[in-house]
């Protein structure tokens, strides 16, 4: 695989061929011409694809919202009236040479980029993995990450030394199920894993 760059790095690339990937965050059929706005973890980029380009244009005729994508294109500046301040990639656009679809998505049970998302707490929970993609969890996950990295950053700092020891704790009765270890010493009892670090 080419080397991929990721959305926010593209308005560096004007002029150059490069190769990007992720999910279709939206697609638009404008008279011939076909745009997809290309999320990755970074954000967004808008591709370009025209019917010149013949097998790119068939692929993007049935893409849909979350394939899964890599497209090849030389970086281009949008006209002026076309670029998009919300964005960090808004000033650029990618003419596609080459697209690939990496992976198919069936129709979403959630949305989880819908300005207001009406899914229930249940649906949510079951499909998890989808709901995670949305812009808020997405932002919590990260200042998550960013906490716990810093917290390092001071331990380490300090010479102290990070030690990880099993938990063992009293089962839950609500919540998920519990996920069970069998006692080698003692026949017939089990030791219940921690279902949620809210506990402790």
């Amino acid at each position: 695989m080419k080397q991929r760059t990721f959305a926010i790095d593209t308005p560096t690339k004007v002029g150059e061929m490069i190769t990007v990937a992720g999910w279709v965050h939206s697609r638009r059929d404008h008279g011939g011409l076909i745009f997809i706005d290309l999320r990755d973890h970074t954000g967004l980029v808008q591709l370009v694809i025209n019917p010149e380009q013949a097998e790119a244009f068939r692929l993007a005729e049935s893409l849909r919202d979350e394939f899964v994508i890599r497209a090849s294109g030389v970086v281009t500046e949008r006209g002026e009236g076309l670029k998009n301040p919300n964005i960090a990639s808004g000033d650029v656009e990618i003419v596609v040479e080459n697209l690939e679809i990496l992976n198919r998505a069936e129709t979403l049970p959630i949305q989880p980029f819908a300005e207001e998302n009406q899914a229930g707490e249940d649906l949510r929970f079951k499909y998890r993995y989808l709901d995670l993609r949305r812009p808020t969890m997405q932002q919590i996950l990260k200042k998550r990450a960013e906490m716990y990295r810093r917290m390092h950053q001071y331990m380490d700092t300090r010479d102290f030394i990070e030690i990880q020891t099993p938990i063992l704790a009293n089962s839950s009765p609500e919540g998920a199920r519990d996920f069970l270890i069998p006692s080698r010493l003692q026949e017939n009892k089990f030791y219940a894993l921690p279902q949620a670090p809210q506990q402790f």
